[in-house]
């Protein structure tokens, strides 16, 4: 068990025990494990990086990969693929002891998502991680399984209704307003099949590259029309360029 501060309290709560929280310099916050694999890492961060390109209305929020989550003082963190907490935010001094990793103390609630990446039989997703996340009230938990390791099914998803995971019929979680699909292209010259976020529709969020495709071929559209436009006032004898602004 690590080193615990009890936080002061005033005369008023003298009677009662003081509020323990551990020491966040005795938590082991990086121990420079590296990534499982190229998949992973590819995987994690384009789950992370869509939700800051299309979701910035939605800010604050935390999205992160492989970053340990304290859930009580005695147990070693859980380290999820991805998580996501909406309403907090990062300290602007990430580098302190305390601000390094997500404790649940102190950011005061749990994620909403928590994802685990499955690569092999070893990883206990769906028996003792889907236990921890229950129990820290993480709102949905979800398990992309490429390679159908532990089930016939890629791609499942569990919602927490009281104090246990149900899994849910279809990809959507109804509470934040975020669904997960599952979208065969072209990602970084590699083409797979890859986990991504969809809305309510359906649509996929787009990437960062997509949102600036998507922007430029908007652009040569209305340049093209506005092309058009100038050809055919030329063509009734208007100089377009003479127009009143």
């Amino acid at each position: 068990m690590v080193d615990q501060l009890a936080l002061p309290t005033s005369e008023a709560d003298q009677s009662d025990e003081a509020i323990i929280f551990p020491d966040a310099n005795q938590l082991v916050t990086e121990d420079d494990t590296p990534v499982d694999n190229f998949a992973s890492e590819k995987q994690q961060r384009l789950l992370t990086s869509i939700l800051f390109s299309s979701l910035k209305e939605r800010q604050p929020f935390i999205a992160a990969a492989n970053v340990g989550i304290y859930y009580t003082d005695d147990q070693p963190p859980i380290v999820p693929d991805v998580f996501v907490s909406f309403g907090v935010q990062v300290a602007k001094d990430w580098w302190a002891k305390q601000n390094r990793c997500y404790l649940l103390w102190k950011f005061g609630k749990p994620p909403e998502i928590a994802i685990e990446l499955v690569s092999n039989k070893v990883g206990k997703e769906l028996t003792d991680k889907l236990a921890i996340y229950e129990h820290m009230r993480v709102s949905y938990y979800a398990v992309y399984d490429p390679k159908q390791r532990l089930s016939e099914h890629p791609l499942r998803i569990f919602e927490l209704r009281g104090t246990q995971y149900f899994e849910l019929s279809q990809p959507w979680m109804a509470h934040v307003e975020l669904g997960l699909t599952l979208w065969d292209g072209e990602l970084e010259g590699n083409d797979n099949t890859w986990l991504r976020w969809q809305d309510a529709n359906g649509n996929l969020l787009p990437t960062g590259d997509e949102q600036a495709a998507q922007a430029q071929a908007q652009a040569e559209q209305e340049r093209d029309r506005a092309d058009r436009l100038a050809a055919y006032l030329r063509s009734q004898g208007i100089n377009p360029d003479e127009l009143p602004q």
